[in-house]
């Protein structure tokens, strides 16, 4: 098959990609969306019999107009525009996971300072404040008191950009000091790991250590319902363990983590962009591998659809 990767920046993940396809012997027609025009009615070049598209832009807004352009060309593109929308927008993934009656932690969207502050009380301190769109655990506060609270209301407030007057405040879920991130295609997991910190932000890209998970049958099947919500794809499903403490995540040593039996699990986001260097690495499972088999399949099935 012949592979069109959109992208701003090859990093690792975009390498195991280009790898895996490249010993598969598939045609790849590399396109840099920061040199890329896109015409509203005529496909470019590069688009020219590709068989599928994979989206692998960093900057949100570039992969939500990209694969719309892409879709537009009538070129099979993971992930489509829809799915990007829903999953780079923290208010819209939020309201499609509680739509679908996934468990996602609770949420207040509020347009001022005054009514953000309200809802801030209203959760009790600690609380969170995330931005609408972002990735990577920036711009993200644990709230521990009211003074903490008015200072970056205000503070965001008097940024310029409108998405920082849209105040994003959730509860806080008092995780076992890890969530869990499971690499899934249209709701079936490839591979899940757990990301452990000291710190309340246990991102890869925060520096938490990681480790493999083991799924049980409650996390597959919200793993599968927050995939059909946003509508399916290669998608990063990040979910937090529910009635676990500390304690029960850790020998007796205190180090390593170990199994445990959470009461239950809330999904807190699914990204559609998802990088999976950090759990290839120590997943048992070939990650990109079992990626590209997903790809094979899907330009296989827009090919049987244009036929």
């Amino acid at each position: 098959m012949k592979v069109g990767l959109l992208y701003s920046r090859i990093r690792r993940d975009e390498k195991l990609l280009l790898s895996e396809l490249r010993e598969r012997d598939h045609e790849i027609e590399k396109i840099d969306v920061r040199k890329q025009r896109f015409n509203i009615s005529e496909a470019p070049e590069a688009f020219a019999d590709l068989d599928i598209v994979v989206d692998r832009c960093l900057a949100t807004s570039r992969s939500v107009y990209a694969t719309k352009f892409v879709e537009a060309y009538d070129v099979p593109v993971v992930n489509g525009p829809d799915v990007a929308e829903v999953c780079a927008d923290k208010v819209k993934n939020s309201l499609a996971l509680v739509e679908a009656g996934v468990p996602t932690p609770n949420t207040d969207v509020a347009f001022t300072k005054d009514a953000a502050l309200e809802s801030i009380e209203e959760f009790g301190y600690p609380c969170v404040l995330k931005p609408v769109v972002g990735s990577w655990g920036r711009l993200m506060a644990k709230i521990d008191s009211r003074s903490a609270a008015e200072a970056i209301l205000e503070h965001k407030e008097t940024l310029g950009h409108y998405e920082h007057k849209i105040f994003y405040v959730q509860e806080f879920v008092d995780k076992p000091g890890r969530d869990i991130r499971v690499l899934a295609v249209d709701g079936e997991p490839i591979a899940a790991m757990v990301r452990s910190s000291d710190h309340w932000l246990t991102n890869a890209a925060k520096g938490a250590e990681t480790d493999t998970f083991e799924l049980d049958d409650r996390a597959l099947e919200l793993v599968e319902k927050a995939s059909d919500a946003v509508g399916g794809g290669l998608l990063g499903i990040d979910l937090m363990e529910v009635g676990v403490s500390q304690s029960d995540t850790q020998d007796a040593s205190g180090d390593e983590p170990r199994a445990a039996e959470p009461d239950d699990y809330t999904v807190h986001e699914v990204n559609h962009t998802v990088e999976f260097k950090a759990l290839n690495e120590v997943s048992d499972v070939d990650v990109p591998s079992k990626v590209v088999d997903w790809l094979e399949t899907k330009a296989q099935q827009g090919s049987e659809v244009t036929a």
